[in-house]
């Protein structure tokens, strides 16, 4: 079972509708990043990284983004747990 691929598609659009959602959390976007980054190392999808991160940027600003992308990429090395 350690062949299985899991990948999130329509990336850019999961993570846009779910930045709009005001409960969703820095850590619920970065773990979505991580598999947007995951998906499109892949090539299961091709993430529209300008969008994703201009909606982030419109919630969170700068320092907002800088953490998320901090978090994905700490998930992806497995530094830490999502």
């Amino acid at each position: 079972m350690s062949d299985v691929q899991i990948n999130l598609i329509c990336c850019t659009q999961v993570i846009c509708d779910q930045v709009a959602v005001r409960q969703a959390t820095q850590k619920d976007v970065a773990l979505s990043y991580a598999m947007a980054i995951k998906s499109a190392a892949q090539k299961a999808d091709d993430p529209d990284w300008k969008a994703i991160n201009g909606a982030i940027l419109a919630r969170w600003k700068m320092s907002g983004l800088e953490r998320i992308k901090k978090r994905a990429f700490d998930i992806l090395s497995g530094k830490i747990k999502p």
